[in-house]
């Protein structure tokens, strides 16, 4: 550990170790990477914002230093199997994603086993109700919400995006998502897993736990990101999700980065490793686009 430590400090480390640090700190999440790692130049605008009456029903607003209009307001989900997780240790993305125009909200949702399958999509609603509802005190157009996030994470973003009952209960209008942007994230995998069971094998019906049987014309326009060295979370998820959706006749993007693993994928976001996959400036080009 002490090692590693050293290695990222100095950042002479290529963009797998990295990931290698992101799956050690595993235990709080990305912690070391988190507070090692060269951050963009932004604002905390707001810690622990209520947005719910559960003790994880809670978020960080993160902005760009100079706001001369209102900007589009990001929703960014992260990962940890809904298991596991922590905003704190995702500062660093939302750091990023503010620097380039953002206003970024970063919420904690409730995760197993204190909660299952459809729990963390209705905290991830209450989160983007606060978002329209309290966004433009920091700079966000209410009316421009994108949603984006990793492996989970990105499980959730997309679900909103599809399936807009979460929304509607939660008060929204799915009208104010203009884009969603999955980061290797799963969306279709039935029959499921044994590591899945646990999360969602109490599900009436199965069906209605998969982005892929959500696919629709008027979906927002998604961006569906992998790499191809995952071995966490099948890449084959995005491609069939991005199938589903041109199918259906929806907008989609498709991306597949060469040599790219689970982790590698989100490490790629940091200022030391992002001129290696160009996952930040094609994720936040795509989304500030649709924003417009």
């Amino acid at each position: 550990m002490v090692r590693l430590i050293r290695n990222l400090a100095r950042l002479v480390r290529p963009l797998s170790v990295a990931a290698m640090a992101m799956t050690v700190a595993a235990c709080t999440p990305l912690a070391v990477f988190a507070t090692f790692t060269p951050r963009d130049p932004a604002v905390l605008s707001a810690m622990d914002q209520s947005y719910g009456d559960k003790s994880r029903q809670t978020l960080d607003v993160y902005a760009p230093r100079q706001i001369s209009a209102a900007r589009p307001i990001a929703v960014f989900f992260y990962g940890g199997g809904w298991e596991k997780g922590r905003k704190w240790d995702y500062g660093w993305v939302a750091q990023a994603l503010a620097a380039k125009g953002f206003v970024v909200v970063l919420p904690d949702y409730r995760l197993y086993p204190d909660v299952r399958f459809p729990a963390f999509l209705r905290d991830s609603a209450k989160a983007v109700r606060w978002a329209v509802e309290h966004g433009p005190a920091y700079g966000g157009d209410p009316s421009r919400i994108v949603l984006l996030g990793h492996s989970a994470g990105a499980y959730n973003a997309v679900m909103l995006g599809l399936d807009p009952h979460y929304l509607k209960n939660a008060g929204v209008d799915p009208a104010h998502i203009r884009a969603v942007a999955g980061i290797a994230g799963p969306y279709d995998f039935l029959p499921l897993p044994n590591d899945m069971q646990r999360v969602f094998g109490a599900a009436p019906d199965p069906a209605l736990t998969q982005p892929a049987h959500f696919a629709r014309a008027d979906a927002p326009p998604m961006l569906l990101v992998t790499g191809d060295a995952d071995k966490v979370v099948d890449p084959r998820n995005t491609a069939q999700l991005a199938a589903a959706l041109r199918a259906a006749g929806a907008k989609v993007e498709e991306r597949h980065y060469p040599h790219v693993g689970h982790n590698e994928i989100m490490a790629a976001i940091s200022r030391p490793f992002r001129d290696r996959v160009s996952v930040l400036s094609d994720v936040s080009g795509f989304l500030l686009e649709e924003a417009k």
